[in-house]
């Protein structure tokens, strides 16, 4: 019984000693200035795109039809 406490202890204490250490994120490595422009220009082509859809507004007669299409959807809304 005393033998087997006696592992028991011994195996309890070892295991943190036989534990392999974290291992740290592995850093990458810095991006070349190739790499940067060419991801730049990436970006810029991508926004570029998306801007205009942005930046577009309606016109009087689309945001008038939109108010009313609001009107008649609100009350439909309250007859049901």
């Amino acid at each position: 019984m005393n033998a087997l406490l006696a592992a028991l202890v011994v195996i309890a204490c070892a295991a943190p000693a036989f534990a392999q250490p974290p291992r740290k994120a592995e850093a990458r490595p810095p991006m070349r200035q190739e790499e940067r422009q060419r991801l730049r220009q990436d970006m810029n082509e991508v926004n570029r795109g998306h801007k205009a859809d942005r930046q577009r507004q309606l016109t009087p007669q689309q945001r008038e039809q939109l108010r009313q299409d609001v009107r008649d959807a609100n009350k439909q809304m309250r007859r049901n």
